[in-house]
């Protein structure tokens, strides 16, 4: 018995949907290799052939989280570094979105903060660690300003790019209409850039993850970072792969997030087919 298969005519061409038991199919295959990853690597730890000084098995990663979890130093460190990367996205996201506004909608904006944007995107954020302290010491600010200035650059550039790549039929529209320049931001140029903001926000969501663990060497006395460093002076292996996979599990829960709101405020973009 054949599943069905749904039909579809895009610009003329009859266009099918794999079924939904193929796609769930699908989903199962893409697990595969990551299980056979864990097997390998517990057979490996078990017969020795990997010390645990080297890497833990993951039946003792396992055993591990549920200890920091049970003892609260897990979720007490989760949510400095949350507290941590909301702060420092929330600036960096402003500043980048507010610049890129200027530079954007004016050529004069464009010369004047381009170029220096630019240079500072080139800068490394190991190399801006010793400067930071010497400017604002050891406590939050270093480490909150460090995570805003990586979330900067990709949300500027890609607002940037979609500032200028709204229709100008657009802006001549609205001067038809006599539209206000905090109409015309509004209405037109920023539902125009949406899509661009978006895939900013992703990117700056991940460089917002990278940029805690660099922030969080300097001097933390809490977090994941501060967690993650600790363990690595007394070679605690497990503890360094709970932090780095509690990293990774954030780092996707809010690239999904982004996903969803990207759903929702696109919804009448139509996407491309997939076979």
């Amino acid at each position: 018995m054949s599943l069905p298969v749904a039909e579809a005519r895009v610009g003329g061409q009859a266009v099918r949907a794999r079924p939904r038991a193929s796609r769930s199919f699908t989903a199962w295959q893409r697990l595969l290799s990551p299980l056979a990853v864990v097997a390998v690597w517990q057979a490996a730890g078990s017969a020795g052939l990997l010390p645990e000084r080297l890497l833990a098995s993951p039946a003792r990663i396992v055993s591990t989280a549920a200890d920091l979890v049970g003892t609260g130093v897990l979720p007490e460190a989760i949510a400095v570094s949350l507290q941590r990367a909301a702060l420092g996205f929330l600036l960096g996201a402003l500043a980048g979105i507010g610049l890129a506004l200027v530079a954007g909608l004016s050529r004069a904006g464009e010369n004047a903060l381009d170029p220096l944007l630019q240079m500072l995107r080139a800068l490394p954020l190991f190399g801006l660690i010793p400067l930071f302290i010497l400017w604002f010491g050891i406590g939050e600010v270093p480490k909150i300003g460090l995570v805003a200035l990586g979330v900067l650059f990709p949300l500027y550039l890609n607002t940037f790019s979609g500032i200028r790549g709204v229709d100008g039929g657009l802006a001549e529209l609205a001067r038809v209409l006599r539209l206000s320049r905090t109409a015309l931001v509004a209405h037109i140029v920023l539902p125009g850039a949406l899509p661009q903001v978006l895939v900013g926000l992703r990117q700056s969501l991940g460089v917002a993850w990278l940029a805690l663990i660099v922030a969080e060497q300097i001097n933390a006395d809490a977090g994941l970072g501060y967690m993650i460093n600790d363990a690595r002076e007394f070679l605690r292996t497990d503890v360094i792969v709970v932090g780095l996979i509690v990293y990774a599990i954030l780092g996707l829960l809010t690239d999904a997030l982004v996903r969803m709101l990207e759903r929702r405020a696109l919804a009448w973009r139509q996407s491309f087919p997939q076979r």
